[in-house]
């Protein structure tokens, strides 16, 4: 098969796994927008800010260096039981202590204790499925990925409608049975705990399969030089995670308490509506990992991965336009409470942020074929340096503003970044005149859709339709040789 077409077609299957689930999880917006008031649900966007960065912590770059050296080793059975027990010992560590102190672990993240050993033990599940995720990916086992990846949110969304609508109202109707007083009231938070624990378990029950079957082999030689290469990942993870999330707790942290719940919650809610871009570009990124690597001893990969890019660009620019000029429509789906809508002039900035983002991912190929992972970290650092510093001086003068703002020219600065740094260390042809036209006329499309014509939705979907009609005209000859050519 066409290696280009097979990696359409894999990251078309690993979209499924991002896309459904992120989108039954987009769903969730509505119900916890529609179950809590704007501070309750900030209060719970501050928490799941802290799962992201203690995710990356916990999983510390062993993910990418599976990748690296299972693809490249003699002894893959020798690669995986040395990650498994190198996750297995690092998460029971983490856990141990976590418990022991974690009453000084909830003072330090302004949790109320009451959460931590839910947050612990989701944590802990969490990191335990990192490896048997990775070598299905390595294996090219992108069904078996998807299909345990949508089952693990749709526990998770079932048991979300389950304890925050249906079981108040089997409380309301029988107080004295069994759901009745299973019920306890404005205990919502632990309730979305106890879903997410409940699916994070099963998944784990699901992907065992790699724990059993392992020889637990442990080669120190071998682990040194994963780690070795997985230490920089790890930088660059914290940072990404600070980029992504950090905000919240900044918010919360720089803002009046008598708002800062509320500025969270109403931010966080609109910020989801960028998950359109948020999916494209993790499902391009799944696909692209595993070929970026099989193929980089091949002839001139650098051609591909030029083509990849320019690809990204066309659909990403697509993607940016629309989810702006339907902005509004999707609020409504997403998130009806008006109590949210104040934060709705963020969507365009952390749409394009998202978009930088993932235009950032595909130029980073340079330093992972070359093992170069430090600059990876150098670049993510950079960017969530000025990821805190605007966040820090901006917060106290335009709240929420400021964090959309910061995302934006930390995401926006690391692409820049990465392309002048690969430019001399891994050339790669990339057709900058096409990426900037594609890239400019979307950015010009949605500022005159969102703030020019205040959202219009007609004239919103005419700019739509004309950039379609010009990718079309553009690029034709170029689908049908993806798509059509075996």
């Amino acid at each position: 098969m066409n290696p280009l077409k097979k990696l359409f077609k894999q990251t078309a299957i690993y979209g499924l796994a991002t896309v459904l689930p992120r989108m039954i999880s987009f769903f969730l917006v509505r119900v916890h927008t529609e179950a809590m008031a704007p501070g309750v649900y900030g209060e719970l966007a501050v928490i799941f800010a802290w799962f992201a960065m203690f995710n990356v912590v916990l999983a510390y770059g062993m993910e990418t260096a599976f990748f690296r050296f299972y693809s490249n080793s003699d002894d893959k059975d020798r690669v995986v039981s040395t990650s498994l027990i190198s996750i297995l010992v690092s998460t029971f560590i983490f856990m141990g202590l976590a418990l022991l102190f974690q009453d000084g672990m909830a003072d330090l993240l302004s949790i109320d204790p009451k959460y931590i050993k839910y947050v612990v033990f989701i944590l802990a599940l969490d990191a335990l499925v990192i490896i048997p995720f990775a070598w299905l990916r390595a294996n090219e086992r992108p069904t078996r990925y998807a299909a345990i990846k949508i089952l693990n949110v749709i526990i998770n969304f079932g048991l979300n409608v389950f304890f925050l609508f249906i079981l108040p109202k089997m409380s309301a109707g029988n107080p004295d049975s069994f759901f009745g007083r299973l019920y306890v009231p404005g205990f919502q938070i632990s309730y979305i705990l106890i879903a997410n624990l409940i699916a994070s378990a099963f998944t784990l029950l699901l992907v065992f399969r790699p724990y059993v079957r392992s020889s637990y082999g442990f080669d120190t030689t071998l682990w040194k030089k994963m780690m070795k290469y997985a230490l920089p990942v790890l930088v660059a993870g914290i940072a990404y995670s600070i980029n992504e999330v950090f905000d919240r707790v900044m918010l919360e942290e720089m803002l009046p308490a008598s708002i800062a719940k509320t500025e969270v919650g109403m931010y966080n809610a609109c910020v989801k509506l960028a998950l359109f871009m948020t999916l494209f570009s993790t499902a391009f990124r799944l696909g692209i990992e595993p070929f970026f690597f099989n193929h980089a001893g091949s002839e001139n990969p650098q051609r591909a991965y030029a083509q990849i890019t320019n690809y990204f660009v066309i659909l990403g620019s697509i993607i940016l336009l629309a989810v702006v000029v339907f902005a509004d429509v999707l609020k409504e789906l997403f998130v009806p409470d008006e109590a949210y809508w104040d934060a709705m002039k963020v969507v365009p900035i952390v749409v394009l942020a998202s978009f930088f983002l993932g235009i950032y991912h595909n130029l980073s190929v340079w330093y992972k074929v070359t093992d170069r992972t430090r600059y990876g970290a150098f670049i993510s650092v950079i960017g969530a340096l000025i990821t805190i510093g605007i966040n820090f001086f901006f917060i106290p003068l335009i709240g929420y503003m400021a964090s959309a703002l910061a995302t934006l020219m930390a995401y926006g600065s690391m692409m820049v970044i990465s392309y002048y740094l690969g430019k001399s260390r891994y050339p790669v042809p990339y057709n900058f005149r096409k990426i900037i036209f594609y890239l400019s006329l979307s950015i010009l499309f949605s500022a005159l859709s969102f703030y020019v014509f205040d959202r219009n939705l007609i004239i919103g979907i005419v700019l739509l339709l004309l950039f379609f009609g010009l990718v079309y005209r553009l690029e034709n000859e170029m689908l049908k040789r993806i798509f059509l050519k075996r």
